[in-house]
């Protein structure tokens, strides 16, 4: 269904609201997901590298351990989606909402753009933030237990509550 377009595949998610796609280690590599429905889906270990997932709403999603590698998540919807392991590396998470989102497990978020975004609660211990742009990101009760955050830009962000205690188990 997801192959025919996503004009398609919404069409039918909105008919079938109650069934949870299972894209587990599907290879979406470069595709364009663009405003596509994911919410709930299994794409646990998906190759997602490069793919275009401007405004997807992927809330809820598991996503563990998926290749995110440079894919473009510009305000995406991952409010309490599990990204438990996945690889971050140089994805535009500008504006995304990752409010809930767990992020732990060493996630590698090196070089991700994720100024404005909305962190609030996700869970950050031990991921690898260096030189990631966090300015005006919303992190409060962020938990960075351990986090390497060298070179990241916090200009601007709401950190009330967060756990920021160093952990050392994260370098970059």
């Amino acid at each position: 269904m997801l192959k025919q377009g996503v004009a398609a595949w919404n069409a039918w998610r909105d008919k079938n609201p109650e069934l949870k796609a299972d894209l587990y280690e599907a290879d979406l590599g470069g595709a364009n997901l663009k405003e596509a429905n994911l919410k709930e889906a299994n794409l646990k270990g998906a190759n997602l590298i490069n793919a275009n997932l401007k405004r997807a709403i992927l809330n809820g999603a598991d996503l563990h351990e998926a290749a995110l590698n440079g894919a473009d998540l510009y305000e995406a919807d991952l409010r309490g989606a599990d990204l438990f392991g996945a690889e971050l590396f140089g994805a535009d998470l500008f504006g995304a909402n990752l409010s809930g989102a767990d992020l732990s497990g060493q996630a590698n978020l090196l070089g991700a753009d994720l100024s404005g975004a909305n962190l609030q609660s996700a869970q950050l211990d031990s991921a690898a933030l260096c030189g990631v742009d966090l300015r005006k990101a919303d992190l409060r009760r962020a938990n960075l237990f351990g986090a390497d955050l060298q070179g990241a830009d916090l200009r601007q962000a709401n950190l009330r509550f967060t756990n920021l205690l160093d952990g050392g188990s994260q370098e970059c």
